[in-house]
């Protein structure tokens, strides 16, 4: 299915929920729509499904207008942050309300099938009211990936999961959406979700639509710093900084990258540094963030460490557990092919982070 929601705003009241955007998802594949509570990603969705009209634009789908079609004329396939489930149904029958309105043959074999894959077999007998709320969520995943509609809208619904659950369901959905013909919209808060699915990812903030495009090349090659802030967890460090005497950046509090700024780069510059960039070990080229540790969290795998630093706090994503005492001295290094600078100006990215570095 070829949709594409073109030139698309809404307004309710007086306020803007939607500004002009255009979002044409690529058939087949996982479009993403990333960006934090009440960035426009649900009002998108909706109008994509039908639930919604816009107050300007169209829904296209094939080439046909769809704009104001019911959702109940459309084969769409959409699944809430809140589970729905019919609850005089058992899972099973849940599940295979789709597969007999299409009268397939061997319904309970592809109903176990998908159970299984989103770990809910053994519910199978049982009513929605009887299961936990992560378990009802499963539920209505597996009754939307049993319809196998053309179009796909899922408004974040891993989010009522639990840590390790969510980690096993993105993977296995990752598979199912590969494995099929359905154009899947994505809904998510999360910047590491949005990696793992790949494909295409926009970025929502306050109802504008920021950059659009593969989700690699939106996460490398963020255009502003709404974006780049958008699409990091934790949060992208930013560091203040200038245009130096030599025409590279100057870090305020010390420190000078060695970045070639382009002609006319405002003199007030921002500069933005990944977690995930910052290191304890020195390699060529580096420059050294000298500062006291002023918090350790270990999180998963990986250990984030709080450091108060002469340029400012920064926060390190270290892999592996390690332990820091509070107050102890520590030296971060950072490549300069790792650092994105912004124009405070208009906020917009003037030196890319240079793939390919240390």
């Amino acid at each position: 299915m070829q949709l594409v929601a073109e030139g698309i705003s809404k307004k309710v009241g007086p306020e803007q929920w939607l500004y002009d955007m255009t979002v044409a998802p690529r058939p087949g594949e996982v479009t993403v729509l990333l960006g934090a509570t009440q960035a426009g990603k649900t009002s998108l969705m909706r109008i994509m499904a039908g639930l919604d009209v816009p107050s300007s634009g169209r829904v296209r789908v094939d080439g046909a207008d769809v704009t104001g079609v019911p959702v109940r004329e459309r084969n769409v396939a959409m699944v809430y942050q809140q589970f729905i489930n019919y609850p005089s149904l058992k899972v099973a029958n849940n599940i295979a309300s789709p597969l007999k309105l299409r009268g397939e043959k061997n319904i309970d074999q592809r109903v176990r099938e998908i159970a299984e894959r989103l770990h809910i077999e053994m519910f199978l007998d049982r009513y929605p009211a009887e299961l936990s709320g992560g378990q009802q969520q499963r539920v209505a995943l597996a009754r939307a990936l049993a319809k196998g509609a053309p179009l796909m809208l899922l408004d974040e619904p891993l989010v009522n999961l639990d840590y390790k659950l969510r980690e096993e369901l993105r993977e296995e959905l990752t598979q199912l959406f590969a494995a099929g013909d359905s154009t899947v919209i994505y809904a998510t808060t999360e910047p590491g979700e949005a990696l793992l699915l790949g494909g295409y990812t926009a970025v929502l903030d306050r109802g504008e639509l920021l950059q659009y495009g593969p989700t690699a090349e939106v996460f490398h090659s963020p255009k502003s710093l709404r974006v780049a802030r958008a699409f990091s967890d934790p949060p992208m460090n930013l560091i203040k900084a200038s245009v130096s005497a030599q025409g590279g950046v100057q870090l305020a509090g010390g420190g000078e990258l060695a970045i070639r700024l382009p002609s006319g780069a405002s003199s007030a510059l921002t500069v933005g540094v990944r977690a995930s960039a910052l290191r304890e070990t020195r390699r060529e080229g580096d420059i050294v963030l000298a500062g006291q540790v002023e918090l350790a969290e270990i999180s998963g795998s990986d250990t984030f460490v709080h450091v108060s630093t002469a340029v400012g706090e920064l926060v390190a994503q270290l892999v592996g557990v390690h332990y820091f005492e509070l107050g102890m001295a520590i030296q971060l290094y950072l490549h300069p092919s790792h650092a994105y600078v912004f124009d405070d100006k208009d906020e917009l990215l003037v030196a890319p982070q240079r793939r390919g570095g240390h």
